[in-house]
């Protein structure tokens, strides 16, 4: 059956992730017949909440950056992000810790964390920071407005929008060296390599392997990290309610079964109910992997390049607790180290979990005291993804939480659950993102190539588009929302050269915020 013939414009968005909610938002605020369909019951995509022990546990991203991306959204609808999340600076980026008596913190003031950072390591260290401070500043502004914020390209058309007379400024963003290499340059002490090696995870990728160029996410970070009252899920909420507010009608707990093409180019969609939808655009906010496989119907296969596994970005052990917790004065964002870097990530190379995993925690009731009857955190441990050809049963699942337990027992936290975790292994967050093995980022950010391998906005089917953390500008709450923007000026241009839609203005264009987003969680 057939609900809707297709009206001039007609878009549908599949999927409301972050990427898809933003794009439904953009093109909804000019005059463009949106129709997102969720399969959840619930907008967010990767960004949901589950309920553990009576409560319920941010079970996704944790890390909010560049909030100016989500206040341009919010004008360019004509609201206000601050009317609608209650959103706060932290003042405290990060608490890590190696040991019980190994702790160091990183704050919004650079100031406060070179301080930091020489009480812990040494004068010499603190003018390392310093001096790689000033590079990722540097990296960050070549390529904000020339990539990170603009369609992909391949490194000639790059080269031409950093500017031809600018030769130096490729290598300065260091693409050919790793990006643990470049800070032993910065770091004599391995545990600031390890700290800042980290920011690799951010995308699903090792330090070993991931090209130097990410130093620019330490200094996004730097400008400012986010607390949104009620979590992320409470911003994709906003989204969704904002999206209606344009007049997108958003259709959750239903599935889309297949992308249709007709005469070359896509048509709509059918549900799984049968009930088919028809479009003169599709955006897919999901991975390109699901397409490739022909999760969304064999005639979507040929629009976007597979993923071979062994490209894909990490998956993860996660466990959602309510707890008391002592011993460790917890913050919202906390590290705890293991105490070898590398085995950890050699081991997750061999597709096996390490015997000894570095654990981030989110203490979601943090900063300030814990509540009196428990609190609630989020725990991940990098795993994978192999989630598709490894079932991951209860014994490894055991074996991976008591080193977790662990490493977080000699850092000096004790954790006493009130109610059982909730474990998630690859192989649940591969049936969850079909065709992914459980990555959660999309292609792993290996190589000087990585990023221009990632799928663009476009595809090789006229009127399919992607959005979303695997898509261009890459994994993170801020850089899917990019992706659901550059969508919906790539489906605008479309469909204004063939003047079947009704442009409506909108303060500030369809024109790009100021700062990068980079992934955060």
């Amino acid at each position: 059956m057939e609900a809707d013939m297709a009206r001039p414009g007609q878009v549908v968005v599949i999927g409301a992730g972050i990427g898809g909610l933003a794009s439904a938002v953009l093109l909804a605020a000019r005059g463009v017949a949106v129709t997102l369909v969720e399969k959840d019951a619930h907008a967010g995509g990767k960004v949901r909440r589950q309920e553990v022990g009576g409560v319920a546990v941010d079970a996704g991203p944790t890390v909010f950056t560049c909030k100016d991306v989500f206040e341009a959204f919010f004008a360019e609808a004509g609201a206000d992000l601050s009317q609608r999340c209650t959103i706060r600076q932290a003042d405290l980026v990060a608490r890590h810790a190696w040991s019980a008596s190994e702790r160091l913190d990183l704050f919004a003031d650079p100031r406060r964390s070179e301080d930091a950072i020489g009480e812990f390591a040494g004068a010499e260290a603190a003018r390392g920071y310093r001096a790689f401070r000033t590079e990722a500043q540097r990296i960050h502004d070549i390529l904000d407005q020339s990539f990170m914020r603009n369609s992909r390209v391949y490194p000639p058309m790059l080269m031409w929008r950093i500017g031809l007379w600018r030769l130096g400024a490729l290598r300065a963003i260091r693409p050919y060296e790793s990006l643990w290499s470049a800070l032993g340059g910065h770091f004599r002490d391995p545990r600031l390599q390890q700290l800042f090696g980290r920011y690799s995870t951010y995308c699903g990728s090792s330090p070993f392997r991931a090209p130097a160029t990410l130093m620019l996410i330490a200094h996004v970070e730097a400008m400012g990290v986010w607390l949104i009252e009620g979590g992320l899920s409470a911003l994709a909420e906003a989204l969704a309610q904002l999206a209606r507010e344009q007049g997108a009608r958003l259709r959750f707990g239903e599935a889309v079964s297949e992308i249709l093409v007709e005469r070359g180019r896509a048509a709509g969609v059918r549900l799984e109910s049968g009930e088919v939808i028809r479009a003169d655009s599709v955006i897919a906010n999901a991975d390109p992997a699901a397409i490739a496989s022909g999760a969304f119907g064999r005639a979507g296969r040929g629009g976007v390049r597979a993923v071979p596994p062994k490209r894909r970005s990490l998956s993860a052990m996660t466990w959602l607790v309510k707890a008391k917790t002592g011993g460790f004065p917890l913050d919202r964002h906390n590290v705890f180290f293991s105490p070898d870097y590398r085995a950890e990530f050699a081991a997750l190379e061999q597709g096996q979990l390490a015997r000894n995993p570095t654990a981030y925690v989110c203490a979601i009731d943090r900063p300030g005291d814990a509540p009196a009857d428990g609190e609630r955190l989020q725990i991940i441990v990098n795993a994978p993804a192999n989630g598709d050809t490894h079932p991951y049963g209860p014994k490894e699942s055991d074996a991976c939480g008591a080193a977790m337990w662990e490493r977080l027992s000699r850092c000096g936290l004790t954790v006493e659950p009130l109610a059982e975790p909730l474990v998630t292994t690859p192989a649940d967050f591969a049936g969850r993102f079909p065709s992914t093995g459980g990555a959660l980022y999309g292609r792993a950010s290996h190589g000087w190539a990585a990023s221009f391998l990632r799928q663009s906005a476009r595809t090789r089917i006229p009127g399919l588009y992607c959005a979303g953390g695997s898509t261009h500008p890459g994994a993170g709450v801020p850089m899917a929302a990019l992706s659901g923007r550059l969508a919906a000026g790539q489906v605008l241009k479309d469909l204004a050269s063939t003047r079947t839609f009704r442009p409506v203005a909108m303060p500030g264009g369809m024109s790009m915020p100021s700062p990068t987003a980079v992934p955060s969680g």
